[in-house]
Protein backbone atom coordinates (compact mmCIF):
# COMPACT_ATOMS: atom_id res chain seq x y z
CA UNK A 1 0.00 0.00 0.00
CA UNK A 2 1.60 3.64 -1.12
CA UNK A 3 1.98 5.74 2.28
CA UNK A 4 2.86 9.15 2.60
CA UNK A 5 2.40 11.67 5.56
CA UNK A 6 -0.72 13.79 5.54
CA UNK A 7 -0.60 16.73 7.75
CA UNK A 8 -3.03 19.79 8.06
CA UNK A 9 -0.43 21.87 5.69
CA UNK A 10 -0.19 19.12 3.12
CA UNK A 11 -4.13 18.82 2.97
CA UNK A 12 -3.94 23.11 2.79
CA UNK A 13 -1.18 23.20 0.44
CA UNK A 14 -2.46 20.34 -2.23
CA UNK A 15 -4.04 22.71 -4.51
CA UNK A 16 -7.33 22.95 -2.36
CA UNK A 17 -10.04 25.72 -3.58
CA UNK A 18 -10.92 27.69 -0.59
CA UNK A 19 -14.60 29.21 -0.13
CA UNK A 20 -13.90 32.70 0.78
CA UNK A 21 -14.97 33.78 4.47
CA UNK A 22 -18.77 34.82 4.68
CA UNK A 23 -18.86 38.89 5.46
CA UNK A 24 -20.82 39.95 8.03
CA UNK A 25 -20.39 43.69 7.39
CA UNK A 26 -20.80 46.14 4.94
CA UNK A 27 -23.03 45.09 1.57
CA UNK A 28 -22.45 47.08 -1.59
CA UNK A 29 -25.51 49.09 -2.66
CA UNK A 30 -27.20 47.69 -5.39
CA UNK A 31 -27.09 50.28 -7.29
CA UNK A 32 -23.27 50.16 -7.51
CA UNK A 33 -24.08 46.96 -9.17
CA UNK A 34 -24.07 46.68 -13.23
CA UNK A 35 -26.96 44.75 -14.92
CA UNK A 36 -25.76 41.14 -15.05
CA UNK A 37 -22.34 41.30 -13.08
CA UNK A 38 -22.12 37.93 -10.73
CA UNK A 39 -23.24 38.56 -7.00
CA UNK A 40 -21.07 35.53 -6.13
CA UNK A 41 -21.29 32.42 -4.08
CA UNK A 42 -23.76 32.33 -1.38
CA UNK A 43 -23.47 29.92 1.81
CA UNK A 44 -26.14 30.20 4.92
CA UNK A 45 -23.46 30.47 7.80
CA UNK A 46 -26.26 29.70 10.61
CA UNK A 47 -29.15 27.19 11.18
CA UNK A 48 -31.40 27.29 13.69
CA UNK A 49 -34.35 24.89 15.00
CA UNK A 50 -36.23 23.73 18.19
CA UNK A 51 -35.66 20.44 20.19
CA UNK A 52 -38.42 20.55 23.00
CA UNK A 53 -37.76 23.63 25.39
CA UNK A 54 -34.48 23.71 23.99
CA UNK A 55 -33.06 25.78 21.10
CA UNK A 56 -30.02 24.59 18.90
CA UNK A 57 -28.55 26.81 16.36
CA UNK A 58 -25.47 25.11 14.11
CA UNK A 59 -22.90 27.59 13.16
CA UNK A 60 -20.55 27.13 10.04
CA UNK A 61 -16.62 27.53 11.21
CA UNK A 62 -15.10 27.08 7.48
CA UNK A 63 -15.83 26.52 3.91
CA UNK A 64 -12.98 24.56 2.96
CA UNK A 65 -12.70 22.25 -0.52
CA UNK A 66 -10.03 19.75 0.35
CA UNK A 67 -8.12 16.94 -1.73
CA UNK A 68 -10.19 14.02 -0.50
CA UNK A 69 -11.89 12.02 1.01
CA UNK A 70 -9.56 9.51 0.65
CA UNK A 71 -6.97 9.29 2.47
CA UNK A 72 -8.78 11.29 5.23
CA UNK A 73 -11.26 8.38 4.85
CA UNK A 74 -9.94 4.60 3.73
CA UNK A 75 -6.56 5.50 4.38
CA UNK A 76 -5.93 1.40 4.50
CA UNK A 77 -7.93 1.16 1.27
CA UNK A 78 -7.09 1.60 -2.50
CA UNK A 79 -7.45 5.40 -3.83
CA UNK A 80 -9.25 4.21 -6.77
CA UNK A 81 -11.82 2.37 -4.32
CA UNK A 82 -12.65 5.25 -2.52
CA UNK A 83 -13.10 7.46 -5.54
CA UNK A 84 -15.52 4.92 -7.04
CA UNK A 85 -17.57 5.31 -4.35
CA UNK A 86 -17.29 8.83 -4.94
CA UNK A 87 -18.40 8.53 -8.64
CA UNK A 88 -21.10 6.20 -7.64
CA UNK A 89 -22.56 9.04 -4.79
CA UNK A 90 -22.40 11.93 -7.88
CA UNK A 91 -20.00 13.37 -5.43
CA UNK A 92 -16.48 14.88 -6.72
CA UNK A 93 -13.70 11.71 -6.74
CA UNK A 94 -10.87 13.73 -5.66
CA UNK A 95 -12.64 16.98 -3.76
CA UNK A 96 -14.78 17.62 -0.94
CA UNK A 97 -16.15 20.38 1.53
CA UNK A 98 -16.36 19.05 5.19
CA UNK A 99 -18.61 20.78 7.75
CA UNK A 100 -16.47 22.72 10.66
CA UNK A 101 -19.54 23.21 12.56
CA UNK A 102 -19.94 24.23 16.41
CA UNK A 103 -23.03 23.53 17.87
CA UNK A 104 -25.23 26.10 20.71
CA UNK A 105 -27.70 24.86 22.73
CA UNK A 106 -30.19 27.48 24.40
CA UNK A 107 -31.61 25.61 27.58
CA UNK A 108 -33.90 28.71 28.51
CA UNK A 109 -31.18 28.35 31.16
CA UNK A 110 -28.03 28.57 29.77
CA UNK A 111 -26.07 28.96 26.81
CA UNK A 112 -24.23 25.51 25.71
CA UNK A 113 -21.23 25.59 22.85
CA UNK A 114 -19.94 22.40 21.90
CA UNK A 115 -16.96 22.81 20.51
CA UNK A 116 -15.32 26.13 19.39
CA UNK A 117 -14.00 25.76 15.28
CA UNK A 118 -10.05 26.47 14.05
CA UNK A 119 -9.60 30.38 15.64
CA UNK A 120 -6.84 31.75 14.05
CA UNK A 121 -4.57 29.03 14.07
CA UNK A 122 -6.90 25.57 13.80
CA UNK A 123 -6.32 22.75 11.01
CA UNK A 124 -8.58 25.87 8.80
CA UNK A 125 -6.68 28.80 9.73
CA UNK A 126 -7.90 32.08 8.48
CA UNK A 127 -8.67 33.29 6.25
CA UNK A 128 -10.44 30.60 4.86
CA UNK A 129 -11.68 28.93 8.59
CA UNK A 130 -11.36 30.64 11.93
CA UNK A 131 -15.01 32.07 11.46
CA UNK A 132 -17.18 31.20 14.74
CA UNK A 133 -16.25 34.72 16.24
CA UNK A 134 -17.12 36.83 13.94
CA UNK A 135 -20.50 34.79 13.17
CA UNK A 136 -21.54 34.66 16.73
CA UNK A 137 -23.31 38.03 16.49
CA UNK A 138 -25.37 37.31 13.25
CA UNK A 139 -26.01 34.26 14.84
CA UNK A 140 -27.75 36.30 17.81
CA UNK A 141 -25.13 35.43 20.43
CA UNK A 142 -22.48 37.48 22.40
CA UNK A 143 -19.39 35.57 23.31
CA UNK A 144 -19.81 36.97 26.89
CA UNK A 145 -23.43 35.29 26.74
CA UNK A 146 -21.77 31.81 26.68
CA UNK A 147 -22.05 30.14 29.99
CA UNK A 148 -20.60 26.64 29.25
CA UNK A 149 -18.26 25.35 26.48
CA UNK A 150 -17.93 21.18 25.92
CA UNK A 151 -15.58 20.03 23.96
CA UNK A 152 -15.81 16.42 21.79
CA UNK A 153 -12.09 16.29 21.98
CA UNK A 154 -8.85 18.61 21.59
CA UNK A 155 -7.98 18.40 17.93
CA UNK A 156 -7.15 21.99 16.89
CA UNK A 157 -10.37 22.82 14.87
CA UNK A 158 -12.19 22.12 17.64
CA UNK A 159 -10.23 24.18 20.84
CA UNK A 160 -8.86 26.39 18.48
CA UNK A 161 -11.66 28.97 18.74
CA UNK A 162 -10.92 29.47 22.86
CA UNK A 163 -9.03 31.64 22.60
CA UNK A 164 -8.89 35.42 20.83
CA UNK A 165 -5.69 37.58 20.93
CA UNK A 166 -4.22 35.83 23.68
CA UNK A 167 -7.52 36.13 25.75
CA UNK A 168 -10.51 33.64 26.03
CA UNK A 169 -13.23 34.12 23.93
CA UNK A 170 -16.09 33.24 26.08
CA UNK A 171 -14.93 35.45 29.71
CA UNK A 172 -17.79 34.62 31.31
CA UNK A 173 -17.86 30.84 30.09
CA UNK A 174 -17.13 27.51 32.52
CA UNK A 175 -15.49 24.64 30.64
CA UNK A 176 -15.90 20.93 29.96
CA UNK A 177 -13.78 18.27 28.57
CA UNK A 178 -13.25 14.57 28.86
CA UNK A 179 -10.76 14.04 31.54
CA UNK A 180 -9.12 11.00 29.55
CA UNK A 181 -8.61 13.55 26.80
CA UNK A 182 -7.47 15.95 29.43
CA UNK A 183 -4.91 14.28 30.67
CA UNK A 184 -3.39 12.64 27.23
CA UNK A 185 -3.11 16.19 25.74
CA UNK A 186 -1.57 17.55 28.98
CA UNK A 187 1.38 14.70 28.82
CA UNK A 188 4.46 16.28 27.26
CA UNK A 189 4.85 13.53 25.02
CA UNK A 190 2.52 15.06 22.88
CA UNK A 191 5.16 17.73 22.05
CA UNK A 192 7.41 15.53 21.13
CA UNK A 193 6.11 14.62 18.11
CA UNK A 194 7.50 15.87 15.02
CA UNK A 195 7.12 19.29 13.96
CA UNK A 196 3.84 19.77 11.87
CA UNK A 197 2.12 16.45 12.87
CA UNK A 198 -1.50 16.44 13.18
CA UNK A 199 -0.41 15.50 17.14
CA UNK A 200 2.05 17.94 17.87
CA UNK A 201 0.02 20.40 16.04
CA UNK A 202 -2.75 19.88 18.42
CA UNK A 203 -0.65 19.63 21.09
CA UNK A 204 0.97 23.20 20.86
CA UNK A 205 -2.83 24.76 20.21
CA UNK A 206 -4.03 22.70 23.44
CA UNK A 207 -1.14 24.04 25.99
CA UNK A 208 -2.21 27.29 24.29
CA UNK A 209 -5.86 27.34 24.42
CA UNK A 210 -7.16 24.80 26.75
CA UNK A 211 -4.18 24.69 29.71
CA UNK A 212 -4.93 28.13 31.11
CA UNK A 213 -8.48 27.26 31.49
CA UNK A 214 -7.92 24.57 33.15
CA UNK A 215 -9.06 26.32 36.92
CA UNK A 216 -12.43 27.03 35.22
CA UNK A 217 -13.01 23.23 33.47
CA UNK A 218 -14.78 20.02 34.97
CA UNK A 219 -13.26 17.20 33.72
CA UNK A 220 -15.97 14.38 32.81
CA UNK A 221 -16.62 11.00 32.52
CA UNK A 222 -19.03 9.37 30.27
CA UNK A 223 -22.59 9.24 31.40
CA UNK A 224 -22.16 12.50 33.27
CA UNK A 225 -24.43 15.07 33.03
CA UNK A 226 -22.80 18.35 31.69
CA UNK A 227 -26.18 20.47 31.82
CA UNK A 228 -29.84 19.54 32.69
CA UNK A 229 -30.95 17.07 29.35
CA UNK A 230 -27.08 16.75 28.62
CA UNK A 231 -25.31 14.09 28.45
CA UNK A 232 -21.53 12.61 27.66
CA UNK A 233 -21.40 9.91 25.60
CA UNK A 234 -18.26 7.56 25.07
CA UNK A 235 -16.94 8.09 21.45
CA UNK A 236 -12.86 6.69 22.12
CA UNK A 237 -11.09 5.91 19.16
CA UNK A 238 -10.48 9.36 17.49
CA UNK A 239 -8.65 10.65 20.39
CA UNK A 240 -8.24 8.69 23.62
CA UNK A 241 -11.31 10.38 25.46
CA UNK A 242 -13.49 11.66 22.28
CA UNK A 243 -16.55 11.97 23.70
CA UNK A 244 -20.29 12.21 21.87
CA UNK A 245 -23.17 14.07 23.75
CA UNK A 246 -26.84 13.05 24.16
CA UNK A 247 -29.17 16.12 24.55
CA UNK A 248 -32.81 15.60 25.29
CA UNK A 249 -35.60 18.05 25.91
CA UNK A 250 -39.47 17.37 26.40
CA UNK A 251 -38.82 14.04 24.97
CA UNK A 252 -37.58 15.36 21.98
CA UNK A 253 -33.89 13.90 21.34
CA UNK A 254 -30.73 14.82 19.84
CA UNK A 255 -26.91 13.50 19.25
CA UNK A 256 -23.19 15.48 18.75
CA UNK A 257 -21.34 12.86 17.84
CA UNK A 258 -18.23 15.34 17.29
CA UNK A 259 -16.10 13.20 15.02
CA UNK A 260 -17.46 10.19 14.25
CA UNK A 261 -17.13 10.71 10.75
CA UNK A 262 -15.48 12.68 8.51
CA UNK A 263 -17.64 11.95 5.25
CA UNK A 264 -21.33 11.82 4.90
CA UNK A 265 -20.59 8.72 1.99
CA UNK A 266 -17.45 7.19 2.71
CA UNK A 267 -17.57 7.36 6.48
CA UNK A 268 -20.79 5.71 6.99
CA UNK A 269 -20.76 3.65 3.75
CA UNK A 270 -17.64 1.77 5.20
CA UNK A 271 -17.24 2.09 9.09
CA UNK A 272 -14.55 -0.49 8.82
CA UNK A 273 -12.23 2.05 6.69
CA UNK A 274 -9.98 3.34 8.58
CA UNK A 275 -9.73 7.02 9.08
CA UNK A 276 -6.45 9.40 9.22
CA UNK A 277 -7.05 11.43 11.78
CA UNK A 278 -8.38 8.76 13.85
CA UNK A 279 -5.35 8.49 16.80
CA UNK A 280 -6.79 4.56 17.07
CA UNK A 281 -7.98 2.83 13.91
CA UNK A 282 -9.78 -0.11 15.50
CA UNK A 283 -11.29 1.24 18.36
CA UNK A 284 -12.51 4.36 15.89
CA UNK A 285 -13.88 2.02 13.43
CA UNK A 286 -15.67 0.26 16.44
CA UNK A 287 -16.99 3.49 17.78
CA UNK A 288 -18.33 4.45 14.39
CA UNK A 289 -20.44 0.78 13.83
CA UNK A 290 -21.59 1.26 17.33
CA UNK A 291 -22.83 4.81 17.07
CA UNK A 292 -24.35 4.56 13.74
CA UNK A 293 -26.46 1.48 14.93
CA UNK A 294 -27.33 3.34 18.08
CA UNK A 295 -28.92 6.87 16.34
CA UNK A 296 -30.08 4.49 13.02
CA UNK A 297 -32.02 2.40 15.84
CA UNK A 298 -33.20 5.21 17.65
CA UNK A 299 -34.17 7.09 14.96
CA UNK A 300 -32.04 10.19 16.15
CA UNK A 301 -31.37 13.58 14.50
CA UNK A 302 -27.74 13.73 14.51
CA UNK A 303 -25.30 17.08 14.64
CA UNK A 304 -21.99 15.48 12.92
CA UNK A 305 -19.31 18.21 12.83
CA UNK A 306 -17.54 17.42 9.66
CA UNK A 307 -20.88 16.73 7.53
CA UNK A 308 -22.10 19.51 5.09
CA UNK A 309 -23.46 22.55 6.67
CA UNK A 310 -25.85 22.73 8.40
CA UNK A 311 -24.39 19.36 9.44
CA UNK A 312 -27.98 18.18 10.52
CA UNK A 313 -29.53 15.05 9.79
CA UNK A 314 -30.38 11.17 10.07
CA UNK A 315 -28.64 7.59 9.69
CA UNK A 316 -30.12 4.75 8.20
CA UNK A 317 -28.71 0.88 7.60
CA UNK A 318 -27.84 0.36 4.23
CA UNK A 319 -26.75 -2.82 2.48
CA UNK A 320 -23.41 -3.44 5.30
CA UNK A 321 -23.34 0.22 6.33
CA UNK A 322 -24.97 3.04 6.59
CA UNK A 323 -26.34 6.01 5.18
CA UNK A 324 -26.36 9.67 6.33
CA UNK A 325 -30.01 11.58 5.54
CA UNK A 326 -29.48 15.01 5.30
CA UNK A 327 -32.34 16.79 7.34
CA UNK A 328 -34.81 18.69 5.46
CA UNK A 329 -38.06 19.47 7.51
CA UNK A 330 -38.43 16.90 10.07
CA UNK A 331 -37.54 19.13 12.57
CA UNK A 332 -39.76 21.95 11.92
CA UNK A 333 -43.23 19.73 12.42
Amino acid sequence: MLRFQLTRRTVLASGAALITAPAVTGLFPSATLAAGMPLGPSTPTHYRFKLGDFEVTNILDAGAVLDGPWPIVGEDRPQREIEQLMRQSLLPERKFQPGFTPTIVNTGKELVLFDTGNGANGFVPRPDGGWLANLLRPAGFTPEQIDLVVLTHAHADHIGGLMENGKPLFPNARYAIGDLEFDFWSSKDRLAAAPGDNEYVSATVFARNVVPLADRMSFIKPGAEVAPGIRAVEAYGHTPGHLAFHIESQGKQLFVWGDCAHHEVASLAHPEWHAFFDMDKTTGAETRRHIYDMVATDRLPVVGYHMSFPSLGFVERKDRGYRWLPISYQLNV
